[in-house]
């Protein structure tokens, strides 16, 4: 206790004036007296180092964290060897990507003008870019995740933007607008739904979730350049539906899968696009849009 006092009185020794009587503020800290360490050192036989000033610590401030000045490393777009020839085809298969966004971008410029036939046939030509791009970057050997998420905002634009124009241009006058343009919307939104779910799940080689957005879109395409013979409000609410069926979890089948079927499958298809296409290229749409439920409902029996 006699050692601890001591000390707190050499670092805490207020002064309450001077010799010649002036007050002076009593908070002022003053230099231990060397009197008081010197008799310390003869008591005790050690000496206590000086306190020569105190510093207030807060202790609600934490101690700041060193600050990260290493520069910021770019990501390689293209991994692996960077040589010409792969930079080449990393460069190709980009160009079709930015080809079918280019085309879709045309596809609203021309329905604005009221071209919806030319521009339903730009957008089969988004279609196949779509499906060109991909393939070329697996053969290849150049796919990356760059090219993936170009390719996700090309179909948001050319599918999820460009098709619904395209759509309500073609419903002009034989549908009520507010109709046409709710179940257009409905297309954009679920397409942005559909592509956002695609990106991030996991991926099944038999099966689609949900009809795909690059299909809905020719589906959609295809019903405007043929002139399917329907009513307004039958387009509209077939609209709408195609783009509810691009969020549900109903299993479809991939083109891949569907082109392993038995040839004579596909022989009725053929004739009949001979004898009436519009009647054919209809049922094929309902046959491929009922056939998800149907998948549906045979795994829930099955598991």
């Amino acid at each position: 206790m006699r050692r601890s006092s001591t000390f707190a009185r050499q670092v805490l020794l207020v002064r309450v004036g001077r010799r010649d009587g002036a007050a002076v503020a009593a908070t002022d800290l003053v230099t231990p007296d060397h009197r008081w360490t010197d008799r310390q050192r003869r008591r005790y036989g050690r000496f206590e180092a000086e306190v020569e000033a105190v510093m207030p610590v807060s202790p609600a401030l934490a101690p700041a964290a060193p600050v990260d000045e290493a520069p910021a490393m770019s990501i390689p777009l293209l991994p692996g060897d960077r040589t010409a020839a792969r930079r080449a085809k990393f460069a190709l298969v980009n160009a079709c990507t930015l080809s079918s966004l280019m085309l879709g971008m045309l596809a609203i410029f021309l329905a604005m003008q009221g071209e919806v036939r030319v521009a339903a046939l730009c957008l089969i030509a988004c279609v196949a870019f779509d499906g060109l791009d991909g393939a070329l970057a697996r053969k290849l050997g150049v796919a990356s995740p760059f090219g993936a998420q170009m390719d996700s905002l090309a179909d948001m634009c050319s599918f999820g933007l460009a098709a619904p124009v395209v759509v309500y241009a073609s419903l002009a006058g034989s549908a009520p607008a507010a109709a046409a343009a709710v179940a257009c919307a409905l297309v954009a939104a679920c397409a942005a739904i559909r592509l956002a779910r695609f990106n991030v799940s996991p991926k099944d080689g038999r099966f689609f979730c949900g009809v795909p957005t690059t299909m809905a879109a020719a589906v959609l395409a295809l019903t405007v350049a043929i002139g399917l013979p329907v009513s307004g409000l039958v387009m509209v609410g077939g609209v709408a539906l195609l783009a509810f069926a691009m969020v549900s979890s109903f299993p479809y089948a991939k083109l891949a899968r569907l082109v392993k079927l038995p040839p004579w499958i596909w022989l009725a298809p053929v004739v009949g696009a001979l004898v009436d296409i519009r009647l054919t290229f209809a049922l094929v749409v309902v046959g491929y849009l009922v056939s998800g439920p149907v998948l549906w409902l045979r795994q829930r029996r099955t598991a």
